[in-house]
Formats: structure tokens, C-alpha cells, sequence
């Protein structure tokens, strides 16, 4: 049988070439029917290489006979299904550590872009209006308090950068850490003592939803969020309408319910700051992350304990 890994992500900027000596290699987005390549290689197929926006369902860990690991080219797990890949002792690894410079870089990225008003501010002189006066007054960072949903590598990272900017920092998440900021068990009692609140937790079923109507109308007019989590944190209907209404200043966001999809509606907002999920996009951290992916997989092939296995 020969050994065949799907690409549901190719890798970047390292690619896939590094592993077209031992493994044949189905790069999904370039084949012309992926069903059918798929069901071509279903009894070969021995891996899976996924990225962030590539859902690895029960139905396709059980259209292939064969697999044996899924290497996730990210930190977050929410898009495998790690029940359907547990029932069939499928090893699942992940990118963590890497990441967490860059991905906590672009948090602090959107919150200056969105409150100094970076993007439109490049805009107002392309388009010649400095000319006519000078454009609408940003808001402060220091002395503000921001709250952090998830403080792990990624949220204790962002805190970091935000203390540096002298600004107060208090978190909600599952539990209490050893860190010198405020907790918060409540998150609606956090979102209405801060000014900024930044996602920074991991996605899944947990947290899906868990930024809604309430926490935004609390985070109040003066307030701002900003999302380097996953877009399934956010109730994105209730943060349309909160930003319509102007019942919150302002957002920057990385990622979106339904990526590549982003509601037009955001469009023409001059309030909210958008990116396209470009947390770890730099071309040493894609570059690390790919080598690790690859690590892993020889690893499992080898007969050598993997790096950075997930529990499942």
C-alpha cells in the first residue's frame, strides 16, 4: 500500500516538498474534484495535514480506512473532531508556543489600529481629505483597563505587551492563574469594569457564542473588542448589531464565523479594524510551524514519540 497524506492546508512557506520523498501527497486545493480524490485515496491516505479553517469531520476520519494522525497547522483544535478521532486512537498534533509572540503581536496591532483609527487615518490623506481639516481625535491607552478572555501562552503574552503601555489588566477564564491581575469567574461582571476586552481563549463548543448581546451591552459605548481567538467566541449577529447601534466604540477583528466569509456589513464600518486571520502570518512563524507539522508526522513513522501531541 502506499503511504498518502490530504492537505487539506498547504504548508508555508517550507511546503509540502519536504515529505514528496516518502509520502504521495493530495494537496486538496488543487485538485479539480477533492471528493473524488479523496475516495481515490481513501486506503492510502495515512495522515491529514489541517489549518484553521479545515474541518476535520467524523465522516472524513471515517471515509479513511487508514489514518493513523492529523497534523493541525495551528494551535487550536476545534476543527477536528477529537471524539470521532479517539474512537479510532488517531494521534492529533498541533503548532503551540510558536505562535505566541506573533498571534499577541497583531492583538496589540488592532487595538492601536481600531482606537488611534490607523486604517482610516491612511485613508483620510489617499483620498486628499486631510486638506479640508483634520480628522476625527483616536482614544488613549494608558491608564485604561483592558480584560483578557483566556489567559494562557497567547493571553499572558498579550498582557505583557499591554502593561507596557500602562494599562491595567484583569482576565476571565476557566480558573485562577499565579499571575498578578485581577480574576474575574464572571465574565459579564469583568466586560462591565473594563474598557477593552480582547479574546484570546481557544474555540470549541465551550465558548462558542460566549461573547453575546449581554457582554457587549455592558462593555458599553466607550468600549472595544478585540478578537485574535476564534470567530465562534462571538456571537456575530448580536456584535453587527452592537456596532450599528454604537453600543460598543469600536472593534478589531482577526477571525470570523464563517472564514473566509466576513459579513459585508463590516464593510463600511469606519469603527472596526479587519484582518484575515493573520495572527501567526509571518514568514519565520509559518515557516517553524511547518517544520513542526512535519516533524511530528516523521516522528509517527519512525517509531519515535511525537513532539507536540494532543490530548484527545
Amino acid at each position: 500500500m502506499a503511504r498518502a497524506i490530504l492537505a487539506l492546508n498547504t504548508l508555508y512557506p517550507l511546503g509540502l516538498e519536504a515529505l514528496e520523498k516518502e509520502f504521495e501527497l493530495i494537496k486538496l486545493s488543487r485538485e479539480s474534484d477533492p471528493e473524488n480524490a479523496i475516495q481515490q485515496h481513501r486506503n492510502d491516505i495515512v495522515a491529514i495535514i489541517a489549518g484553521p479553517g479545515n474541518h476535520v469531520s467524523r465522516k472524513l476520519i471515517e471515509a479513511l480506512p487508514a489514518l493513523e494522525m492529523i497534523g493541525i497547522f495551528a494551535v487550536g483544535t476545534d476543527n477536528v473532531d477529537l471524539e470521532a478521532a479517539r474512537e479510532r486512537s488517531i494521534l492529533v498534533t498541533n503548532t503551540p508556543d510558536i505562535l505566541t509572540a506573533d498571534t499577541a503581536d497583531i492583538a496589540l496591532a488592532l487595538l492601536l489600529a481600531v482606537t488611534r483609527r490607523v486604517v482610516e487615518g491612511d485613508a483620510y490623506i489617499r483620498i486628499g481629505k486631510w486638506l479640508n481639516g483634520p480628522m476625527p481625535l483616536g482614544v488613549s491607552l494608558a491608564g485604561k483597563t483592558v480584560g483578557i478572555v483566556g489567559l494562557g501562552r497567547i493571553g499572558q503574552a498579550i498582557a505583557k505587551r499591554l502593561t507596557a503601555f500602562d494599562m491595567r489588566v484583569v482576565y476571565h477564564g476557566r480558573s485562577k492563574k499565579d499571575v498578578p491581575y485581577k480574576f474575574y469567574p464572571q465574565l459579564l461582571e469583568m466586560a462591565q469594569d473594563i474598557d477593552f476586552l480582547v479574546l484570546s481563549c481557544a474555540g470549541g463548543t465551550e465558548t462558542k457564542g460566549l461573547v453575546g448581546e449581554a457582554v457587549l451591552k455592558l462593555l458599553g459605548v466607550n468600549g472595544f473588542l478585540i478578537n485574535v481567538a476564534r470567530g465562534s467566541v462571538v456571537d456575530e449577529e448580536a456584535l453587527l448589531v452592537a456596532l450599528r447601534n454604537k453600543d460598543i466604540a469600536g472593534a478589531g477583528l482577526d477571525v470570523f464565523a464563517n472564514e473566509p466569509f466576513v459579513p459585508e456589513a463590516l464593510y463600511s464600518m469606519d469603527n472596526v479594524v479587519l484582518l484575515p486571520h493573520t495572527g501567526s502570518a509571518t514568514t519565520e512563524t509559518r515557516s517553524k510551524m511547518a517544520a513542526l507539522v512535519i516533524e511530528n508526522i516523521r516522528a509517527h513513522f519512525e517509531g519515535k514519540p511525537l513532539k507536540t501531541l494532543v490530548a484527545v
